[in-house]
């Protein structure tokens, strides 16, 4: 039985995608769910906000990727094998709460040569449409790694960050996923990423299935390709003396529409509001004066401490990131069927 996989994705960049997984994962751990963090993006941000610059020199110095997820796929690569298995990086804090299991959250590191990959995806996705066993080896490379790291792991549930773009490699890793959360800023860049993410999740998915029956090998287990919209995290902007309220306003407003035009191929609602929108699964801060104490301490904004600097009003601050990303957590737990304890 496999693990349900979560892609954050949009093919817009800047919107906070990266930070939510980041805040998603350690999240889930808090509430008690076993989960691993997927670094699929070639530029390896995920990783980097996991990981501190000494453990991130020690895995990439002098050409190493054997702990990377591109050292995962190196022997398809090179044409003399399968994948390997993936090392997984048990990630905790100092002095953390009490019944945080710390095996609870594990990391896939990325990696910078991630980005070779995208040259051979685009050349065997044709090809599966021959019924070529290794083009299929290599479109599902993704998925079964996830899969066996989460077994590895035992984990609930797999977060998955991807890059900002529409190339192979994130053709690839949205076959591999079974849902889809849209991270969004109220801009005409964030709707105009809606307008081009639906139609194109949706023929990778039509063009999935005409390829999947066509497999040749009967005991290579493939994905679904099920890429399926959970819905929406808007995240707020942060009021900027040059920019009018309303600018973002008339942004936001359309986003309910554009969700279920160009996402879900359904007629619009003009109506509804983000507010009122059963698919606007968050609203969230930017929570600007708390991400570089966060950065600093190298934890998530909610297990801020005095100590890290979070006095004052910035307590009353990491007390409400923490409500906010627990109720998103558990929203998007009920929507996935991801159990929580």
């Amino acid at each position: 039985m496999s693990v349900p996989i979560i892609a954050f994705f949009n093919n817009k960049g800047g919107v906070g995608k990266t930070s939510l997984v980041y805040h998603l994962a350690w999240m889930y751990a808090d509430l008690g769910v076993r989960v691993v963090a997927a670094d699929l993006d070639p530029q390896a941000n995920l990783t980097a906000a996991f990981l501190d610059e000494d453990r991130l020199a020690e895995l990439w110095s002098d050409n190493r990727h054997d702990d990377t997820i591109f050292g995962c796929i190196q022997p398809l690569m090179r044409g003399i094998g399968d994948i390997a298995d993936p090392h997984l990086e048990q990630v905790s804090l100092e002095n953390q709460l009490p019944l945080f299991d710390q095996s609870s959250l594990a990391l896939l590191i990325g990696d910078l040569a991630l980005s070779s990959f995208e040259d051979e995806l685009s050349t065997v996705w044709p090809e599966c449409l021959d019924r070529k066993e290794r083009a299929f080896r290599v479109i599902s490379a993704f998925w079964r790694i996830v899969q066996k790291a989460a077994t590895q792991s035992h984990a609930n549930v797999v977060l998955m960050d991807l890059g900002p773009n529409l190339g192979a490699i994130n053709r690839a890793a949205m076959i591999a996923a079974d849902y889809v959360v849209i991270p969004l800023s109220p801009d005409l860049f964030s709707l105009q990423g809606l307008r081009n993410l639906g139609p194109t999740l949706r023929r990778w998915r039509e063009e999935w299935g005409e390829r999947v029956t066509r497999n040749p090998v009967a005991n290579l287990p493939l994905p679904k390709g099920k890429m399926a919209p959970v819905g929406y995290v808007l995240l707020q902007h942060s009021v900027r003396l040059d920019r009018p309220v309303k600018a973002y306003d008339r942004w936001v407003a359309r986003i309910p529409e554009v969700y279920r035009t160009d996402v879900l191929d359904e007629p619009g609602w003009p109506q509804v509001s983000v507010d009122q929108d059963p698919y606007r699964l968050a609203l969230l801060k930017h929570y600007r004066s708390l991400m570089p104490l966060a950065q600093e301490a190298r934890k998530p904004i909610f297990h801020l401490k005095p100590a890290d600097g979070a006095i004052g009003a910035h307590i009353q601050a990491v007390h409400g990131a923490y409500r906010d990303f627990s109720a998103l957590a558990r929203e998007i737990a009920v929507r996935t069927g991801v159990l929580l304890p």
